[in-house]
């Protein structure tokens, strides 16, 4: 899939709108905004071991940059920025450029 012109390494998770999105896991809030073309409102949080998760479409960001954050943290609400139809998150995981199966990061 494609969002915004660009290749989609991550999950798309319908979920209704205001939804809690929660942080997959401890970290720091490295870019909280919606500069980044195709993805809205978007949260990026660096975690240890160079991990980095990515949440888009956010109606609101609950959390700044350089924020610390806990796993199960509710950090945004699901929303419709950058251009979806449908509210939804968008989650991936990359480890520097290279994508993560986000599945692993995700409650069963």
């Amino acid at each position: 899939a494609k969002i915004g012109g660009q290749h989609n390494d991550g999950v798309n998770i319908a979920a209704p709108h205001g939804t809690p999105v929660r942080a997959a896991e401890n970290g720091v809030v490295a870019y909280a905004g919606r500069e980044i073309r195709g993805f809205g409102n978007l949260l990026l949080i660096k975690h240890e071991g160079g991990l980095i998760t990515a949440y888009a479409h956010a109606d609101s960001l609950l959390v700044v940059r350089g924020d610390v954050v806990t796993r199960g943290q509710v950090i945004a609400k699901v929303g419709t920025s950058g251009g979806v139809d449908h509210p939804q998150l968008h989650f991936e995981v990359r480890r520097g450029t290279k994508a993560v199966d986000p599945k692993q990061f995700l409650p069963t």
